[in-house]
């Protein structure tokens, strides 16, 4: 997998990757096929013009090879249609779209899609494309699929690019941008989801909200009319347009019970105002006890089936089936969903910050939308999907990046250092006056 972070705003360009050194050379000979295959045909005539002029006798093995090499180079699919202009099948997604519908009908085969979906499963996106997403097919003259380009918004794409094998390479495109200061207020007059939304909040901003609270205040059972609130956002803009994305930075919520406030400090978790971390505790491994590790983490590992360097964006836990799978924290279930190799596997989100998954699972025990508690039992493993062998692979994603779930920092409900809590406390106050509360 590719993940690259593009900071276009100001002119600045920051470029993270995280892929084989494989991958990035095909990747390259890929998009400079035809400049390379000109390039080869000048040397290699200039080498032959001059060993003609000292070696005749090797003129005719020299030229038969070249001419061979060159048939080669000219029958490979990989070296024509490098320039696509346009693609040949645009889509906005809506309901009930499927993408084996899609590539159906973009003319393509469910081959295709399979190598697509291989892809797929370092990132795992194309099971949760959403309506008014856009589904770009990239095809070449032969009628085989290039590239294929997913967007989510202006700052976010994702692009399956085919390379040399025949197989498929994915990038995560992210646009940095401009990021702007918000402060939405309101009062309560029936429910804190319908004041929220009708003073601009949307559904996932209430949802993150009620997340990072909900330890402390129960939105259902503990708001009353004429309580205020006061959020501050963070909102992306590409170019002078709203991306859509928004970050929660405080949240502050007076009353009649009492007042209560969430701060995002610089380590990117919450504390209430006197520095108490409001994120629920995690614990490393989704087992209830030890188990063997048949594969670490690791950013290029060289795939047991494939052979090919990949990212390997988890831990694999080599456990029998039907072993009881546990959330490794205190979250609500975003997918419950199959995958043909990822095989079951289920999304936890345990806050902005942190996501969880869980793959070749057997049997599912929660459903979408459903809140979990840490420790509690939401799947048996498997051995679904693409594997060699029963196991479970646990993923832990940080700020919508994988990282390795062994060695990460966590919540674990330790307190702020003395000197992290001075600086907390000034942050706390900055932000108070962003948000008219000094």
């Amino acid at each position: 997998m590719v993940v690259r972070d593009l900071t276009l705003s100001k002119s600045r360009l920051t470029l993270v990757k995280f892929s084989s050194v494989k991958s990035h050379i095909q990747s390259l000979i890929y998009i400079y096929k035809r400049p390379f295959l000109i390039g080869s045909v000048l040397i290699l005539g200039a080498l032959f013009w001059g060993i003609t002029s000292t070696h005749s006798s090797l003129n005719h093995r020299i030229e038969l090879k070249l001419g061979t090499y060159l048939a080669k180079i000219a029958a490979t699919t990989e070296f024509r249609n490098v320039f696509l202009s346009e693609p040949k099948f645009k889509h906005t997604v809506v309901k009930g779209d499927t993408l084996s519908k899609l590539f159906i009908e973009a003319g393509l085969p469910q081959s295709t899609m399979y190598k697509v979906l291989e892809a797929d499963l370092d990132v795992l996106v194309l099971d949760s494309l959403l309506p008014d997403n856009i589904i770009e097919f990239w095809v070449n003259d032969e009628g085989g699929l290039q590239k294929l380009v997913v967007f989510y918004n202006a700052a976010k794409q994702i692009v399956f690019t085919r390379i040399l094998d025949g197989s498929f390479q994915v990038e995560i495109v992210k646009h940095e941008g401009v990021w702007q200061h918000r402060t939405v207020s309101g009062e309560i007059t029936d429910s804190f989801y319908q004041s929220a939304i009708s003073n601009g909040l949307t559904d996932q901003q209430v949802l993150n909200i009620t997340n990072v609270l909900e330890n402390k205040f129960n939105f259902s059972r503990d708001i009353r009319s004429g309580d205020k609130f006061k959020v501050l956002l963070d909102d992306q803009y590409i170019d002078g347009d709203a991306t859509g994305e928004s970050k929660i930075l405080a949240v502050y919520v007076l009353s009649i019970n009492g007042t209560y406030s969430a701060f995002q400090f610089s380590d990117g978790n919450f504390y209430d105002e006197n520095g108490h971390n409001l994120y629920a505790e995690f614990q490393r491994i989704p087992l209830n006890h030890k188990a063997r590790m048949s594969s670490k983490f690791n950013p290029h590992r060289k795939h047991p089936i494939t052979g090919r360097i990949t990212s390997h964006n988890g831990t694999d836990f080599a456990v029998p089936v039907g072993t009881k799978v546990l959330a490794t924290s205190d979250g609500r279930v975003e997918q419950v969903t199959k995958h043909p190799y990822a095989g079951n596997y289920i999304v936890i989100e345990h806050s902005e910050k942190y996501q969880t998954r869980y793959l070749h699972l057997s049997k599912s025990l929660v459903k979408k939308g459903q809140k979990v508690s840490k420790g509690q039992i939401i799947a048996l493993s498997g051995n679904t999907g693409r594997t060699t062998g029963p196991h479970l692979h646990y993923e832990l994603h940080v700020n919508g990046s994988p990282v390795n779930p062994l060695t990460a920092k966590i919540p674990s409900g330790v307190s702020l250092t003395r000197r992290q809590f001075i600086n907390f406390l000034s942050l706390v106050k900055r932000r108070k006056i962003m948000m008219d509360l000094s």
